[in-house]
């Protein structure tokens, strides 16, 4: 038996999948609503999408992320908007920043990926100010997208004979939520949205999937010489094809939650 290895969130093409939840992005700015002046830090930046937003309403801002490649992305946006924006290598549990030194935590989509949650939000809280906030998103496990998602990782994981593990942290779920920050003394509200997904067809969609998202990619890698990619993909069409809202193409609605955690 064995583990998968840590994820290069730089492999592939994430800009791809960063375009299309770039009005998730947006929400959530909306709902953090940043301000000229404040100090703000993206956990989990990638290549830049949530902190260059923010950038733009004039918050001094620092994208944290591992992955090497995307924080030069995220430069190279940065630069050519002459935004206010750094972008330094890190994790969720390990930010390079001041104890207090921010007043907003962003994190879109990015510390749902986080190895340990406990860790992770404990770091977020340390970083945030006196009266700061933290705003992040998190996928709803439930749905077409995260039922095709969740056959490439099942075929991923039975090819490395890695035993099933214990579920996953519910970032989702204002119960596992309040657990998590309540003792970090933050109050924590929820509020529900969803973002579409689009493409020329179901098949076109799981190609691009597989094509671009560094999920994706580092499951072909397993899949691929084992003879088992055609099988999963055929899988995942026949999932999405049952609820496709687009019978001229294809579109799929999954939900989500922005997570608001403020000191209380």
């Amino acid at each position: 038996m064995t583990s998968a290895p840590p994820l290069d969130w730089g492999l592939g093409n994430y800009e791809r999948t960063a375009q299309q939840l770039m009005p998730a992005a947006r929400l959530i700015i909306d709902r953090a609503a940043p301000v000229p002046g404040e100090r703000v830090v993206d956990v989990g930046c990638g290549s830049g999408n949530a902190a260059l937003l923010a950038a733009a309403r004039g918050a001094r801002v620092t994208g944290v992320d591992p992955a090497v490649r995307l924080l030069g992305v995220a430069r190279e946006q940065a630069a050519r908007g002459k935004l206010d924006a750094d972008f330094l290598s890190g994790g969720a549990a390990a930010i390079p920043l001041a104890d207090g030194e921010v007043d907003l935590v962003l994190s879109v989509f990015g510390v749902i990926f986080a190895p340990d949650p406990v860790a992770a939000a404990a770091e977020m809280a340390r970083v945030t100010g006196a009266a700061g906030r933290i705003v992040l998103s998190a996928w709803i496990p439930a749905g077409a997208i995260a039922d095709s998602v969740r056959i490439a990782r099942e075929a991923v994981n039975r090819a490395l004979e890695i035993p099933p593990g214990p579920p996953s942290f519910a970032w989702h779920d204002l119960a596992a939520l309040a657990g998590l920050f309540e003792p970090l003394g933050f109050a924590v509200s929820v509020e529900e949205h969803t973002i579409a997904f689009d493409a020329p067809s179901v098949a076109a969609h799981v190609d691009g999937e597989l094509a671009n998202h560094p999920l994706a990619l580092a499951g072909r890698e397993v899949l691929e010489p084992r003879g088992e990619l055609d099988g999963v993909r055929r899988r995942m069409i026949e999932v999405l094809e049952a609820h496709n809202e687009d019978p001229d193409g294809f579109r799929v609605t999954s939900r989500y939650v922005v997570a608001t955690a403020t000191r209380s």
